[in-house]
């Protein structure tokens, strides 16, 4: 029986600045849903990449005197770590320095150029550099960017491609209509509905290169490059090998795709009518996710509380800043880390309530031969319907709740029936179904927190347990 196929991407990440909190969370919520596609009998791509071109990269690198592509060189490579410092499941990794993706976006440009959806005109525009995107009077507040309210508007007056989004104004709208789960949470569907539903304008694909020569040539006009998010969109087909290696391509797409909430523009209304311009199948579905305060505070470098996900992982261990993350964080809203509360949690629910209930069932079991019911992990995982129907709903922090109800109520069963006073006979009527159990919760977790999930597995389905050193060790 072949596989169902499944491919799962995250944004391209922005190669201007190391690589921050909100991202990493980004990247695990989409590894936790490969991981359980994975497990459950699909067959997985899950990509990741970078975005290199445009103003920000251009004006960053000539501050440090350098060219454009030594310094997304330099850059790069923190995010192509991250696979390893994240654990992360990852299949494809794509830069949009690529030569391959540099012709992918020349082709999908192409395509909508001969679909009438590309024209050139004069035009003056008021311009976000930190959102790179251009901004209508009614997106302003008290005349500058709400996302970015310290950076001032930027006013263009120049030569540039435009793409006809008014053209998909109604498109857009009866593609949302017959997909009603498009955009996860469904709130923000109703959003970019909204926003559609005032009527769109085209907007700018292109820049001139005397002013701004970092970018993806135009085909047939060396005068200009591509606007950085008509380039950088792209990515999404191009990691899959399109428009040449069409077999892994088609294997995958249209696949389903995570990003922030300043995104959802971008992902879920310009990118699709892309799609439809070129004559692609559309996303099969988004997934939008919140931001990540630092203390109760919008993380700024003025306020110097940005949290490096590298020394977070350094201080606390990956699978512990990886269960912070999925289980504090909301799915689908804005959440909070603090040093206070990790410490609180890792030592709560991973130190004592996981990490004790390892340790003192296997110096209970040490030595002895137990009956294991199974360790298939597609088994164990679809007889738990609760924790199976969570992750299908992206709602990470539900299914973890599930878990430690499971941990909690073996925690429990050790308090109440006092093990250690038993007898051999009996104490292996007790012990037998608690280590099924922890071979069970072990499983469920390998989307979570695999490393911990590996290592439970392998003590306790050996042919003799073992105890071994603390999981978690307490946190003071």
């Amino acid at each position: 029986m072949n596989k169902k196929n499944f491919y799962i991407t995250t944004t391209s990440s922005y190669v201007n600045a190391d690589p921050h909190i909100g991202y990493a969370l980004e990247l695990l919520q989409a590894d936790v849903i490969a991981r359980f596609k994975k497990l459950i009998g699909y067959d997985v791509a899950f990509g990741y990449g970078s975005d290199e071109h445009g103003l920000k990269i251009y004006k960053k690198a000539l501050e440090e005197h350098k060219n454009p592509q030594e310094y997304c060189d330099e850059k790069v490579k923190k995010f192509i770590e991250l696979k390893k410092l994240l654990n992360l499941s990852s299949t494809h990794y794509m830069r949009s320095t690529d030569p391959f993706h540099v012709k992918a976006a020349q082709e999908f440009w192409n395509r909508c150029y001969a679909s009438d959806d590309i024209y050139k005109k004069n035009y003056k525009i008021k311009y976000c550099y930190g959102c790179e995107l251009e901004k209508t009077d009614s997106e302003l507040e008290n005349g500058v960017c709400p996302i970015h309210p310290n950076l001032k508007i930027e006013n263009y007056e120049e030569e540039n491609y435009f793409f006809r989004f008014s053209k998909y104004q109604k498109k857009l709208l009866e593609f949302y209509k017959k997909n009603k789960d498009f955009v996860i949470p469904t709130y923000r569907l109703k959003e970019i509905e909204t926003f559609v539903k005032k009527g769109l304008e085209d907007f700018s694909v292109s820049r001139l290169k005397s002013k701004m020569p970092w970018g993806v040539e135009v085909p047939n006009d060396p005068d200009h490059v591509m606007y950085v998010w008509f380039d950088a969109l792209v990515y999404y087909i191009s990691t899959l090998g399109w428009p040449i290696r069409l077999t892994e391509y088609q294997k995958f797409w249209p696949g389903v795709q995570t990003a922030g909430k300043d995104n959802l523009r971008q992902q879920s209304a310009i990118w699709q009518v892309m799609l439809m311009s070129a004559q692609l199948p559309n996303t099969k579905q988004i997934f939008i996710h919140g931001f990540i305060t630092s203390e109760g505070q919008k993380m700024s470098k003025s306020l110097g509380n940005v949290i490096d996900p590298i020394q977070l992982v350094r201080q606390y261990g990956i699978d512990a800043v990886r269960y912070y993350l999925l289980k504090e964080i909301p799915a689908t809203a804005d959440g909070n880390f603090s040093h206070s509360r990790m410490k609180e949690i890792y030592n709560a629910d991973l130190a004592n309530g996981l990490g004790n209930l390892v340790a003192r069932v296997a110096k209970l079991a040490e030595n002895n031969k137990y009956y294991i019911l199974t360790t298939d992990f597609q088994k164990i995982i679809n007889n738990c319907t609760k924790y199976k129907n969570a992750l299908e709903e992206f709602s990470f922090n539900d299914a973890l709740a599930f878990i430690w109800t499971k941990v909690t109520s073996a925690n429990k069963e050790i308090d109440n029936e006092k093990p250690w006073e038993l007898k051999k006979d009996r104490l292996q009527k007790v012990l037998e179904p608690l280590i099924n159990q922890i071979i069970e919760i072990a499983i469920l977790l390998q989307p979570f927190l695999p490393e911990t999930s590996e290592k439970i597995v392998k003590q306790f389905s050996a042919a003799e347990i073992k105890s071994a050193t603390p999981l978690f060790p307490r946190l003071v």
